[in-house]
């Protein structure tokens, strides 16, 4: 896993979760491409991840944080953690993100862990279940975040006051 870290000018952090090389054999030897998994955010509640193929890293990891980009996503925070615990998943991997106490840091995988500081998230638990397929943790990861309510909204949802 690569820990890349790039700050924008315009205040977005990409994080390079995954790059994987795919090795095609032609009449000189083999070619070889690349792809790139990497999670983008503001680092404020604004979060989105993208993939990118190309046959160099550099350009693979430039077309992951463009789709990146168009993909981010708002997610409802509660100081440095989530407001309440959420379940998500995505294809077979399962995610589990649990509210922590300031001073806890994110207790977390690597492609998790990614997902949570580029949202801006400080202190969270988190458990992963079946897979362990980057992309696909941090589709679960992201499912997880969309489904995070604040207690406004749920009011609003319900008509009643919590």
């Amino acid at each position: 896993m690569s820990n890349e870290i790039n700050e924008t000018r315009d205040g977005i952090v990409e994080k390079v979760v995954k790059i994987r090389r795919c090795a095609a054999v032609v009449k000189g030897g083999r070619r070889f491409s690349f792809a790139a998994l990497v999670v983008v955010g503001d680092e404020k509640g604004r979060v989105g991840c993208g993939y990118g193929k190309a046959n160099e890293v550099p350009p693979s990891v430039e077309k992951a944080a463009k789709d990146g980009r168009r993909s981010m996503m708002s997610v409802t925070l509660s100081g440095t953690t989530i407001p309440h615990e959420v379940h998500g998943r995505f294809g077979t991997a399962r995610v589990v993100l649990v509210p922590a106490r300031p001073g806890t840091g994110i207790i977390a995988g690597a492609a998790v862990r990614a997902v949570c500081e580029a949202c801006g998230i400080r202190d969270i638990l988190t458990k992963s279940f079946s897979s362990n397929n980057p992309l696909n943790l941090v589709k679960a990861t992201l499912n997880a975040l969309q489904q995070i309510r604040s207690k406004e909204e749920v009011e609003k949802l319900r008509g009643v006051e919590l």
